[in-house]
């Protein structure tokens, strides 16, 4: 055994698991969670009422009457890279999900730029989250004491941060925890905010014809046709992407869950497809009763743009618009605390296997979670926060646009990453033709298409809220500058922790022709 590897937090405390080369145990108590619990977690991480409310109104500002259809092709590439995660975790079951996969595929360089990814769209939705908390909390208490001023505080930016700190701190409580906290606090959350939506739409459904902006159903809603240039379809698909995003947790907790090579693989497609039914009947709902003008309820109007469920739900729920309120506040505030758990975990692998200081690697005794990772990304999420909030005029819209790039970045190269790991058994079989080639390079691929198409489009000062800095966009720099400065910390961390780097504590290698299942 090399220095390296003895100095390193790596293997020296962790107990190989059978079957999965070099992948160890890294602390964590197995067994916790069974395919129910990890779908919640999958669909409390996604939240589906904070999504809708601050993706639609972007989205049709994008696709117009082609809501429908951009919610559709933007599942496409989910259920394909899904399907990629799958085979990955049978193979080998670890934490660190696209750090791990992609570093046994294409070595530690690539693989610690595919875990920067995913650290970095976690952070940055994080502190989406919380914007979205604070926004709806204070809307609640207007709602319930009947005093409209108590909405407008969260306008107050320094009396909003400090909320946003206040609600990060109580996320990063119940993470720490432990996943038995974490699995009653997401029952009756998820539980809620899922009857809430279907309050909604079936009210929704029930008055349409009672509002002014109202149109009637149209299977052309899913023509993709009429969508009149690719950059309208690649910034759709982006903002779609974003709603779909966070099923990946289900893989995250793979090494806490009962039978986990199975287990979290079928979550993680169970819960997309879930989700993909949600949306649909919102937003075919939603349609209906708002129509996409810019005036009134339209979803084209720009004041229903950053929170649309805030201007909906009293025209379509009446006197129980204050459930909407705070089913978005229950949705985002379950989502920031249940999403702690994927950076946290990867900041636990990727020190684990000596890419990142080892602190990074420390579990709770007490709790067995990964105690230093989840208050770091709690600090980080949380001055991410802050910092937007002074430099961005929209940092919702913002945020979600440059969270798409990421989403796009680290899918898609953990798909391309299953394509070379299994390259050997390619052809042995028709379903690994499918599962381990056809389906990642498509889903891969047009992922990298998306990122690239978005990152160009960015560029332009106009692009997302119309926030820049030195004339290029803020998006632009929020997504790749990201990715740079990733970059950068990667060349330092190879100066720190060499033998990450070397690949003396997680080999790059290709498993078997056939995996035993």
């Amino acid at each position: 055994m090399t220095e390296a590897l003895r100095t390193s937090s790596t293997a020296a405390r962790g107990e190989q698991l059978p079957g999965s080369g070099d992948i160890t145990a890294k602390g964590l108590k197995g067994g916790q969670l069974g395919l129910l619990a990890v779908v919640v977690l999958g669909i409390s991480t996604i939240a589906p009422a904070y999504t809708l409310t601050s993706a639609l109104g972007p989205t049709v500002n994008e696709a117009g009457l082609q809501l429908p259809v951009i919610f559709l092709i933007g599942f496409i590439p989910m259920i394909l890279v899904s399907l990629a995660y799958r085979e990955l975790n049978a193979d080998s079951p670890d934490s660190g999900t696209t750090f791990t996969w992609v570093s046994k595929a294409f070595g530690p360089w690539v693989g610690w730029m595919g875990g920067w990814g995913l650290l970095a769209a976690n952070i940055i939705v994080l502190s989406n989250l919380a914007g979205v908390a604070v926004d709806f909390f204070y809307l609640f208490l207007s709602q319930l004491t009947g005093s409209p001023e108590l909405a407008e505080l969260a306008d107050n930016k320094a009396l909003n941060v400090l909320t946003c700190l206040v609600f990060v701190a109580l996320a990063v409580w119940v993470s720490y925890r432990g996943l038995h906290t974490t699995k009653v606090v997401q029952y009756g959350l998820v539980g809620f905010q899922l009857l809430v939506l279907g309050l909604f739409v079936g009210m929704a459904f029930a008055n349409w014809s009672t509002s002014e902006t109202a149109i009637p159903f149209s299977w052309e809603w899913f023509d993709l046709t009429r969508i009149e240039t690719f950059g309208q379809v690649a910034a759709g698909i982006s903002l779609s992407i974003f709603v779909y995003w966070g099923w990946d947790v289900c893989l995250t907790v793979n090494e806490e869950t009962a039978n986990g090579k199975k287990t979290a693989g079928v979550a993680g497609t169970l819960t997309a497809v879930i989700v993909l039914a949600i949306y649909l009947l919102v937003s075919i709902a939603t349609m209906m009763f708002a129509g996409v003008g810019d005036t009134g309820n339209g979803l084209n109007n720009a004041e229903n743009h950053e929170n649309i469920f805030t201007a909906l739900a009293s025209p379509i729920m009446g006197p129980f618009a204050i459930l909407m309120s705070l089913a978005v506040l229950s949705s985002s505030a379950a989502s920031l605390q249940s999403t702690f758990m994927s950076p946290s975990r990867s900041l636990l692998a990727m020190a684990h296997y000596g890419a990142l200081p080892e602190p990074f690697s420390r579990v709770s005794r007490k709790f067995a979670t990964p105690g230093f990772a989840t208050i770091a990304a709690g600090i980080m999420s949380a001055g991410f926060y802050a910092v937007m909030h002074v430099v961005s005029e929209n940092v919702l819209n913002d945020t979600i646009l440059a969270l798409g790039l990421m989403i796009c970045f680290y899918y898609g190269l953990t798909a391309l990453a299953c394509a070379w790991y299994f390259r050997h058994s390619l052809f042995t079989s028709v379903r690994h033709f499918v599962l381990r080639l056809l389906c990642p390079v498509l889903g891969g691929v047009g992922l990298f298409v998306v990122f690239f198409q978005t990152a160009v489009d960015s560029l332009a000062p106009e692009f997302g809220s119309g926030s820049e800095i030195f004339g290029v966009g803020l998006v632009f720099i929020l997504g790749v500058g990201i990715l740079a400065l990733g970059a950068v910390f990667m060349l330092i961390m190879a100066r720190v922790r060499p033998g990450f780097f070397r690949g003396e504590t997680l080999r790059k290698d290709t498993p078997a022709l056939v995996v035993p299942e």
